[in-house]
């Protein structure tokens, strides 16, 4: 959400801190420089999404998109895939000496997902806060685990958690040519 304090604060997102504005000489209007300085201070990202197989099974998908869109992100690439047995293995690759990895693989490979990319401001952020903590029990309410999970593991959607994860799983699941935001 944006905020802007014109007596003497401007709020960034890129690093959570408050910013002392020195002058609005500049600006013509006080909405005027907000906006200047808000698209200065946002990162227009994209992120990785998959809606998983316990969602799919209930037909969440659209509920779900409608909660990402409303939060101001922009799905610009989306398919319905059945993940093979190799690709969750892969996709799931820094997980396989946990104790849950073998489950985690059975479970997303049980029905069809579907793989997204989300592009908006600082999109990695926005959505993990769309998401809600893994934990549904812990998660706001008015987040999409909150509202439809089933448990830790059917959790219904994934999320990156790093620009640079973002990037390897978007690739891991789309061409450029399939990005058509």
């Amino acid at each position: 959400m944006k905020v802007c304090f014109f007596t003497n604060l401007l709020y960034t997102s890129r690093s959570n801190e408050f910013i002392k504005i020195i002058s609005l000489k500049f600006a013509k209007t006080k909405a005027t420089f907000c906006n200047i300085f808000w698209g200065y201070f946002m990162t227009i990202q994209r992120t990785f999404s998959i809606i998983k197989p316990d969602a799919t099974r209930r037909n969440l998908t659209g509920a779900i998109n409608s909660k990402i869109e409303a939060s101001g992100l922009r799905i610009i690439a989306q398919k319905r895939i059945h993940m093979s047995d190799r690709e969750a293995r892969e996709f799931y690759a820094i997980h396989a000496e946990r104790p849950f990895y073998n489950d985690l693989v059975s479970f997303m490979t049980s029905g069809p997902v579907v793989v997204q990319v989300l592009e908006g401001q600082n999109a990695i952020t926005a959505y993990r806060e769309v998401m809600g903590s893994t934990n549904p029990s812990e998660a706001a309410d008015g987040t999409i685990r909150k509202e439809f999970a089933e448990g830790i593991e059917a959790n219904s959607v994934h999320g990156s958690d790093s620009i640079e994860n973002a990037a390897i799983e978007i690739a891991y699941f789309f061409t450029n040519e399939e990005i058509v935001g």
